[in-house]
């Protein structure tokens, strides 16, 4: 069950993508199932080993194309192992909701997202949000759990603080928030009480045989209680004007005239264009080790789908 809309936000293969707080990587294998370069990054070992698995039976069986990649690595979201500009997509997905320094994470997503290149932010929606605190503080009041509720515009603030250019908004999952005030009223671990099972088996068809009825039924559900806000971004290019003045300014420093008599050379302002790095390293992971500091919190109690 995917989060991001990959009609809104496709992809082109050999993009490089990071799925940052992968979990247990649905987004992260649905790139390399489209032949994306993918980094594939969690603070949880042992998701991250079982993602780890996945991808490499996934190329055995040949359900990702030729050229595309996979790795997956266990690394901190507010110190990222990567050089600026590496990424030509980053999709970071129920994830922010859970770190207190968003701020930072944003911050070093943008830097390690090459100009010209695309984010997919997704966070718990405020409206189905609040109805899940209020029913039970056990569904956020845990280790790892929920720190935050975001507003719409809240969100898009700080991504543009961050320097990205918010083009697309949406809300999904529409089905799956009455699931979680279910369980929130029931008891978040009560998986026993029969309004909590029906549902859940409701979810689990809906998933697996994906029936006509029940996608009319989301795509009506979803404006109005979809349980995620998603929001898909760009990273501006650098203006060349502004990209070019740091270099006039140096060139202008060092030209001096060879002698007093010398006439000036008409047109000698320097011109210089920033491109981006952006190494396309495929599946290899870099050599700086990373900080295992917090990329997601393994206790997550709502990622929009029912565990």
């Amino acid at each position: 069950m995917l989060t991001v809309d990959f009609s809104r936000f496709p992809l082109a293969p050999g993009d490089r993508v990071l799925d940052l707080g992968c979990g247990a990587g649905r987004h992260a294998f649905e790139c390399y199932r489209r032949g994306a370069q993918v980094v594939a990054l969690d603070q949880n070992g042992e998701e991250i080993r079982e993602v780890a698995k996945w991808f490499a039976a996934m190329e055995e069986a040949g359900e990702a194309p030729a050229g595309a990649s996979a790795t997956a690595m266990e690394g901190d979201a507010l110190n990222l192992p990567f050089p600026d500009d590496s990424f030509d997509v980053v999709i970071i997905s129920e994830v922010m909701e859970h770190i207190p320094d968003d701020k930072g994470v944003l911050a070093e997503m943008v830097r390690v997202l090459r100009p010209g290149g695309r984010i997919a932010v997704t966070v718990p929606r405020y409206g189905p949000e609040k109805v899940c605190w209020a029913l039970s503080d056990a569904y956020h009041e845990v280790e790892g759990g929920h720190i935050r509720i975001y507003r719409g515009d809240e969100l898009l603030g700080k991504m543009r603080e961050a320097g990205l250019e918010p083009y697309g908004t949406h809300h999904a999952h529409g089905l799956h928030s009455p699931y979680w005030w279910l369980k929130c009223a029931f008891g978040v671990d009560n998986d026993k009480a029969l309004p909590v099972q029906a549902y859940h088996k409701l979810l689990v068809w809906d998933i697996m045989k994906k029936p006509l009825a029940t996608r009319l039924a989301e795509r009506a559900l979803n404006p109005v209680i979809g349980k995620s806000f998603v929001v898909y971004a760009t990273k501006p290019h650098l203006p060349q004007a502004a990209a070019a003045e740091p270099a006039d300014a140096e060139a202008g420093e060092s030209a001096a005239p060879a002698t007093p008599a010398a006439e000036p050379a008409a047109g000698t302002a320097a011109k210089a264009r920033k491109a981006a790095p952006g190494t396309k390293s495929g599946a290899k992971a870099p050599a700086k080790a990373p900080a295992k500091s917090g990329a997601k919190p393994a206790a997550k109690r709502s990622s929009g789908a029912a565990k």
